[in-house]
C-alpha cells in the first residue's frame, strides 16, 4: 500500500516525525515570554542543549549532499569543497568566547556598537538577509532533488521529449567511455561535443521524476514556519535534540548496505581507480589540488565568524565555557559523521558511475535503490531533519537582524509583544525567499561558491575589529562596498549581459591538458580490455577538458553546430578578470590553479584594503572603544549581580586589561593566552590530527 507514492510505513513516519516537531514547537511557544527568550532561550542554555543546537545548526542535508557529489566527481579529493572546515574549527574556541563576551544579540548589534554605526549594523542586516534566501534555498533543493530520486517515473510513461533526454544522456555516457577505451570515430567525435553541450545546457537527464520541486518547497516552509514561529529559539534547540539522533542516522544508513552491495571495502577500490583515493588531487585529475585547498580554508576563515547563527548559539548559553564546549563538541561530532558522507560518494562511484545526469541525487537514487519501507522513511526523516535544524535557527537569527538592526533604530519604542509578532513575519519572509532563490538556482554547487566567498565582504572586518582598535569606521564601508562589487554585483550583473556574455575576452579558455597516470586497474578495464585482472599496475589517460576562465562556462549558442559562437553562462569570476589586469595570462591554468586564484583573492584582499585606508581615516573614539573592549575581556559571572558589578568596575578602570595583552601599548587586543586557551586550542588540533587519521584509514582499508 502506498501514499503519494511513498510505501505506508516511510509515509507514517515523516508524519510521526512531522507532528512532533510541531509539538516540541508547540511546548517551546509556552516558555516564551519576552524577546530574549524569543531570540536568545533566554541565554540559559546547559552543555547539553548546545552541543546539540551546535551540530543542529551547523549541519545541513544539503552539505552532506555536496560533499557526496563531488567526491562522485572528483574522487575523495572532492569532499574537501566542505572537509576543508575541518582546520578552521580550532578557531571556534576563541570566536565563541568573543560572542559570549560581547553580549549582544546579533552581529549586526555589532557593527552598530563597535564602530558607532547604526548604517553598518543595517548593511549588514540586508546583506545577511539576501545570503538568508540563498541559503534556504539551498534546503529546499536538498530536499526537491531527493524526492525526484526517490519518486522516478517509469519510461512507458516518458513523454516524446522526456524520452529524447534519457536517450542522449546515456548516448553521451557511451560515447565518453568509447573515447577513453578504443576511440572515436570523426562523426562520433562532433556527435560527442554536441551531446557535452547540451548536457552543460541541462538538456539532458538519466531520470525522470513525477515530483514537482514547488510543492516540495511549499509544505517544506509551511512545517519549519510553523514550529519556529510558536517557540523561537527555544524551539530550535528542541527540535536540534530529536534532529541530531536523525541527523546520524541519516548519515550512516547507507553506508552497510552499500559496502555490502559492492563486496567491501575491497570491492569499492575494485571498482573506483585508486587515484580517485587520493586525499590530495592533483591538479591534473582534480579541482581540489593542495593549494586550492589552502586558498578555500583561507576565503573560509574570513568568512565563519560572518555567519548570523553564531551570535545567537553562542550567546544562548548561560556562560562562556558551556558556549566553547557546546561548539566544539557539536563541531568535530559533524567533522565525524562527515567521513561517513564521503564514503557515501566513494560509493556512488562504485555503483553508478557515469550513470547520473545530476549528481546532486546521489543520496536519493542510493535510498531507492538500497533501502527497504521503513528504512527509506528514516532516510526522508534525516534529510528533512538535517536542514530544518539548522534552518530553524538561522531563520530566528534572521528575524533578530531585521528586528535590532533594521525595525527598531527607526521606530518608535514597542513592546516586547509587539516585536515578537514582527519578528515572527520576518521569519516567514525569509522561508519564503529561500522558494525563490531555489526556483532561480539549479545547482547546489554554484551556491556552494557564494558561501564561501560573499560573507568575507564582512568577515575580514568582523575579525579585525575583535582585535585591532585602529580599524575606522570609513576603512570599513569602503571595504564592504568594494568587496560587495566584486564578490557579488559584478559576478550576478556580468551573466545577464550579452555585451559580457558574448565579449570575446571573457569567453578565453584554458588549454585542453592530457595526462598519464598509473593506476590499478578495475572492473571496467577489464571489460574494455585495459588490463588482465584487477589491481594490475596500468597508464591510464586523463583529459581535462578545456575551462572557462572568466565564467562557469563557456557554451555554443547551437550545440548541433561545432562553430557555433560561444556564450558565457554562470558566475562571472571578477576576481580572476581584477587579476588579470596585473598581466597574467590564465590559459595555461588548470581549473584547480584557477579556483586557487579566486579564493586567495578572497581571503586576502579584504584585509589588505582595510589595514591600508584605517591608517590614514579617523579611528572610532577612545572612550567608546574602552568600554567595547573592556566588555569583551570580561568573563561571563554566575549571576546578575556579579555580572552588573564586574562589568561596572571594567567600564571603570578599561587600562586594567593592558597588562594582560601581548604589546600593552600598541592598538592590537591580543591578550596573553591562558590555560584554558592553550588546552582548548591545542586540544581542538589533537582532534583535528584525530579526525585526519580516521580519513586516511576509511581510504585505505581493502
Amino acid at each position: 500500500m502506498t501514499v503519494l507514492g511513498l510505501h505506508i510505513l516511510d509515509f507514517t513516519i515523516i508524519v510521526v516525525f512531522v507532528a512532533i516537531m510541531l509539538a516540541l514547537g508547540w511546548r517551546a511557544s509556552r516558555r516564551t515570554h519576552s524577546a530574549e527568550d524569543f531570540y536568545m532561550a533566554g541565554r540559559r542554555l546547559g552543555k547539553f542543549y548546545q552541543f546539540f543546537l551546535n551540530l543542529g545548526t551547523s549541519t545541513n542535508a544539503d552539505q552532506a549532499i555536496v560533499v557526496s557529489r563531488e567526491v562522485y566527481r572528483q574522487g575523495i579529493g572532492g569532499m574537501w569543497i566542505q572537509y576543508l572546515v575541518l582546520f578552521l574549527t580550532p578557531f571556534y574556541w576563541f570566536t565563541t568566547c568573543f560572542f559570549r563576551r560581547v553580549r549582544l544579540v546579533t552581529i549586526g548589534d555589532f557593527f552598530s556598537e563597535r564602530f558607532k554605526s547604526r548604517f553598518l549594523g543595517a548593511a549588514f542586516a540586508v546583506f545577511t538577509l539576501f545570503m538568508a534566501f540563498l541559503g534556504n534555498g539551498v534546503g529546499y533543493m536538498v530536499a526537491a532533488k531527493t524526492m525526484i530520486a526517490l519518486t522516478p517515473k517509469p519510461a512507458a510513461s516518458y513523454t516524446a521529449a522526456e524520452r529524447a533526454s534519457v536517450g542522449m544522456f546515456r548516448e553521451l555516457r557511451a560515447l565518453e567511455a568509447k573515447r577513453d577505451g578504443t576511440g572515436l570515430g570523426a562523426d562520433e567525435a562532433v556527435r560527442l561535443a554536441e551531446l557535452r553541450e547540451r548536457d552543460k545546457k541541462g538538456e539532458l537527464r538519466s531520470v525522470v521524476s513525477y515530483t514537482n520541486p514547488f510543492v516540495i518547497y511549499a509544505i517544506y516552509t509551511i512545517i519549519v514556519g510553523i514550529y519556529t514561529i510558536l517557540g523561537g529559539f527555544f524551539a530550535a534547540v528542541l527540535t536540534d535534540v530529536i534532529q541530531g539522533v536523525l541527523i546520524t542516522t541519516f548519515s550512516l544508513l547507507l553506508i552497510p548496505i552499500g559496502l555490502a552491495k559492492v563486496g567491501g571495502f575491497s570491492g569499492l577500490h575494485a571498482a573506483v581507480p585508486d587515484f580517485m583515493f587520493a586525499l590530495f588531487g592533483s591538479a591534473s585529475v582534480s579541482e581540489y589540488a593542495w593549494y586550492t585547498i589552502l586558498a578555500m580554508v583561507l576565503a573560509n576563515l574570513v568568512s565563519i565568524i560572518a555567519s548570523a547563527p553564531g551570535m545567537q548559539t553562542a550567546g544562548s548559553a548561560k556562560d562562556e565555557m558551556t558556549a566553547r564546549f557546546g561548539m566544539i563538541g557539536g563541531m568535530f561530532f559533524k567533522r565525524f559523521i562527515m567521513l561517513f558522507w564521503a564514503l557515501t560518494g566513494l560509493l556512488a562511484i562504485a555503483l553508478y558511475s557515469g550513470k547520473l545526469h545530476d549528481p546532486d541525487m546521489i543520496w536519493g537514487t542510493m535510498t531507492m535503490d538500497l533501502l527497504f519501507p521503513g528504512a527509506i522513511g528514516l532516510m526522508m526523516a534525516g534529510v528533512l531533519a538535517a536542514k530544518m535544524s539548522s534552518l530553524s535557527g538561522a531563520s530566528i537569527s534572521y528575524s533578530a537582524l531585521f528586528i535590532r538592526n533594521l525595525y527598531q533604530p527607526f521606530v518608535k519604542p514597542k513592546s516586547d509583544r509587539h516585536l515578537i509578532a514582527v519578528g515572527r513575519v520576518a521569519i516567514a519572509v525569509t522561508l519564503v525567499g529561500g522558494v525563490g532563490a531555489a526556483l532561480f538556482v539549479g545547482n547546489l554547487l554554484d551556491l556552494f561558491k557564494y558561501f564561501i566567498s560573499l560573507p568575507a565582504v564582512f568577515g575580514a572586518a568582523i575579525w579585525l575589529g575583535f582585535v585591532w582598535r585602529r580599524l575606522t569606521k570609513t576603512a570599513v564601508i569602503a571595504q564592504v562596498a568594494v568587496c560587495f562589487l566584486v564578490y557579488a554585483v559584478i559576478p550576478n550583473v556580468f551573466q545577464t549581459l550579452n555585451w559580457a556574455r558574448t565579449n570575446p575576452a571573457f569567453l578565453k579558455e584554458t588549454r585542453a591538458q592530457v595526462r598519464w597516470v598509473e593506476t590499478q586497474a578495475v572492473h571496467a578495464d577489464l571489460e574494455a580490455g585495459r588490463a588482465e585482472a584487477i589491481g594490475q599496475r596500468i597508464r591510464r589517460q586523463v583529459t581535462a577538458e578545456p575551462a572557462a576562465i572568466f565564467f562557469e562556462k563557456t557554451v555554443r549558442v547551437d550545440p548541433e553546430n561545432p562553430g557555433s559562437a560561444k556564450v558565457g553562462t554562470g558566475r562571472f569570476h571578477a576576481e580572476i578578470w581584477v587579476l588579470s589586469w596585473l598581466g597574467i595570462d590564465f590559459a595555461g591554468w588548470s581549473k584547480a590553479q584557477l579556483s586557487a586564484a579566486r579564493f586567495f583573492f578572497d581571503a586576502l584582499f579584504p584585509f589588505l584594503f582595510l589595514f591600508l585606508l584605517s591608517l590614514v581615516t579617523k579611528p572610532v573614539a577612545k572612550p567608546d572603544l574602552d568600554r567595547f573592549f573592556a566588555k569583551m575581556h570580561t568573563p561571563i559571572q554566575p549571576t546578575p549581580e556579579a555580572e552588573a558589578k564586574a562589568l561596572a568596575d571594567a567600564y571603570a578602570d578599561p587600562d586594567k586589561f593592558r597588562a594582560r595583552k601581548i604589546w600593552p601599548r600598541s592598538n592590537w587586543e591580543i591578550m596573553k593566552p591562558g590555560w584554558k586557551d592553550v588546552l582548548g586550542f591545542g586540544g581542538s588540533w589533537l582532534l583535528v590530527g584525530v579526525i585526519l587519521f580516521l580519513l586516511w584509514l576509511m581510504v585505505h582499508i581493502q
